[in-house]
This record gives structure tokens, sequence and C-alpha cells, in this order.
């Protein structure tokens, strides 16, 4: 399989066609290989577009969507990010690069991922990122405020807690709902305890393990 060849048509076809324009965000999903990544079973399933399965009933979320969600964080060089859900780790390494001034902490509750990470993102020499094992579905209050905040799985409910991590224009990016119907959201803190909250488009993907749940009306 040429890998090279992959990783363009990937870009070229899945991703640029799905409204992702940025350049930053695509030069930097042609340098960081997405295939050190993936399970070796399914290594040459690296570039396809869909969720490839990472075990424990997780998926690696489509090269699409991640890029999509790099776009709409607007990651900057010194921010200090937050990922909910470190998953393959491809995510963390992607906006470490982005923020290589500052910094991301990546928390994951299956610590097989959290190890597994940890050693791709060394090979890859990325340095700026602490990874922690710990349920962050409802928060994560370890790291004061953040400029970015990602959550890797969807939620039915938003908890308050992530918005109040936020730093005066920072943003979160989160998906949620319950399928089969979720809305990707993009809020953003406008002033202190402000937060404006723009719908990106219409999805489904996997929810984070534990997520806060909706008050059901019992008769």
């Amino acid at each position: 399989m040429d890998m090279e060849q992959a990783r363009f048509n990937m870009v070229e076809q899945q991703i640029r066609p799905w409204d992702v324009l940025d350049q930053d965000v695509l030069d930097l999903l042609r340098q960081v290989r997405r295939e050190d990544f993936v399970p070796e079973q399914y290594r040459e399933l690296a570039f396809s577009d869909m969720e490839i399965p990472l075990g424990h009933g997780e998926a690696m979320l489509s090269p699409k969507f991640e890029a999509r969600m790099l776009q709409e964080v607007g990651v900057k060089a010194t921010d200090q990010v937050l990922e909910v859900g470190t998953g393959s780790g491809y995510m963390t390494a992607l906006l470490a690069r982005m923020a290589h001034k500052g910094y991301v902490r990546s928390v994951e509750i299956i610590p097989e991922f959290s190890s597994r990470a940890a050693a791709i993102l060394r090979e890859h020499g990325i340095k700026n990122v602490t990874l922690e094992v710990g349920d962050a579905a409802r928060g994560w209050k370890q790291g004061g405020l953040y400029d970015v905040i990602v959550l890797t799985g969807s939620v039915p409910v938003l908890p308050e807690a992530f918005q109040a991590d936020l730093k005066v224009g920072g943003r979160l990016f989160a998906v949620v709902g319950e399928s089969p119907v979720m809305e990707a959201q993009l809020i953003t803190c406008v002033a202190e305890g402000v937060y404006r909250t723009t719908n990106l488009f219409e999805t489904s993907v996997p929810p984070l393990k534990n997520a806060m749940q909706p008050q059901r009306f019992v008769f």
C-alpha cells in the first residue's frame, strides 16, 4: 500500500470536501503519520472514511471528523488545551503540534489507551503533552483554565463544568445529544461567565464513558 498516496487521497477526497479549508490543518494532517496511531491490524484502513475500532468498545473517529474538530477550535501556538478521551493519541498529537508553544493535557479512562498513546507520542518526539488516567466525562478540575477543550466522544448533556473551565476567549468543541441525531457545537467564552454556542453540523459519534445523562420523567 502506498501510504503517501493514501494520505494525499484522504486529505483531498475526504477532508477538504468536508469544508476543512484551513491550510495549517491540512498541512498538519499530511505531516503526522495517522497510520502509526491505528491498531496494527487496521493499519491499512488508517486513511479510510470510517471509525476504526480501538478495543474496549471504543473507536477512533473518522479522519474528516478529526480534521473538522481541529479546524473549529482554532488552536493557537501558545494555547493550553484539555482533551477528554485520549483514545489512539492521534488527536492528542495534532493538538500538541498546533499548540507547540503551549501544552495539551489529555485524560483517558482506559489505562491501556493512555499507555499506548504515550509510547507513540514519544516516538513522534511530542513532549508538550501530559497524559492522565481518569474519568473526565463530567469535567476535569486538575488543570485550571483552558484556551481549548475538546471532547472526543459525545455527551447526551453537556456538563457546565467544561464551560466554567474556559478562559475568556476559550473554545469548547462537543457533540451533544443522543443517537441517531447529535449536534456538533462550538461554545466560546465571550466574557467571564458568558458563553456563545454555535451549532456546527448534525452527526453521531460514540459517547464518552460515564457521560452525564438527561433527567428522565417517570410517570
